[in-house]
């Protein structure tokens, strides 16, 4: 079972390495996670974009030059189609995002004819987190990509923090869908969506979790606020997920236990072909490390399953 981001790290064994596909990984922060990847067994990594700026600051990090593919590309958003095309070619394992922009590498990954979402498919940004305050991970979603989910979208991120619990261990995650309060009001679209979420996995239509909604984010982390409001629930208090109304709650939650408290993260896309890295540029080297080993361990799970 994985207790903390740290323990990502040993997913290598009895594995071979993955082929980390990076689109346009020009500074230190990619590399350097790159580099630690590779020290630590995760992966091969192949390294799209201009080959000189890439071996220049694989020089810099000390990545050595006998542990990679370079794939030559001159411009950026060329070089995400690229990225993409060597794993929808099966050239690759997993897909990562450098310093290109989010714009150029989400078209690519999106493009219908040559992209890796399939018909009808819906990427959603899943991440574990490690509070020091807490007394386990907590799985968030969506933080980053969906900007307003309807009923619908919210059933697909759920069932993505649902499997991304049970692929760290959790048999039976407990799933929160956070509002700002414990009372169904149906003047707030939130609270009715999370009281139907709540419902269709009592009823057997979301599997493999304990829902609770709606639920305060007090109630969901802490004992004490759960007693005091007087809700006997098996999620309040000890949620392993949260799923947020929207983005801002989501994005302004996730900022807050970054950039305040300094926390640790590991972080992917899913629902694409493949798990898809998409740390900001502002996003440490060791963050870019745990989100690699994320989804290299995700690699792992997919194929097991197949």
């Amino acid at each position: 079972m994985i207790k903390e981001l740290n323990d990502l790290l040993t997913v290598k064994e009895g594995a071979p390495l993955r082929r980390l596909v990076v689109a346009w990984p020009h500074d230190t922060h990619t590399i350097g996670a790159v580099r630690e990847a590779v020290e630590n067994g995760l992966v091969h990594p192949i390294l799209v974009g201009q080959t000189d700026t890439i071996k220049k600051v694989c020089e810099e990090t000390g990545l050595p030059a006998d542990k990679i593919t370079l794939v030559h590309v001159e411009e950026e958003g060329a070089a995400a189609v690229r990225a993409v095309d060597l794993v929808r070619e099966g050239e690759g394992d997993l897909l990562m995002k450098g310093t290109v922009s989010t714009d150029k590498f989400v078209r690519a990954l999106l493009n219908k004819e040559k992209g890796l979402v399939p018909p009808g498919g819906l990427l959603t940004h899943v991440a574990v987190l490690e509070p020091v305050n807490y007394h386990k991970m907590l799985i968030v979603g969506d933080v980053a990509i969906i900007p307003q989910p309807g009923l619908k979208e919210k059933k697909v991120i759920l069932e993505h923090l649902v499997a991304t619990a049970r692929m760290l261990g959790t048999e039976k995650p407990k799933v929160a869908v956070i509002t700002a309060t414990e009372q169904v009001l149906t003047t707030m679209e939130a609270c009715v969506d999370a009281a139907l979420l709540a419902k269709m996995a009592e009823r057997g239509q979301i599997k493999n979790a304990w829902v609770e909604g709606p639920i305060a984010l007090d109630v969901a982390l802490d004992r004490e606020s759960a007693r005091i409001k007087n809700l006997d629930s098996p999620v309040a208090g000890d949620a392993d997920c949260l799923l947020f109304p929207d983005i801002e709650a989501g994005n302004v939650f996730y900022k807050c236990y970054t950039k305040l408290l300094k926390g640790s993260v590991a972080a992917m896309v899913a629902g694409a072909s493949v798990p898809v890295i998409l740390s900001s540029r502002g996003d440490s080297a060791r963050t870019k490390l745990y989100s690699i080993a994320l989804g290299v361990k995700r690699t792992k799970e997919v194929k097991r399953q197949k």
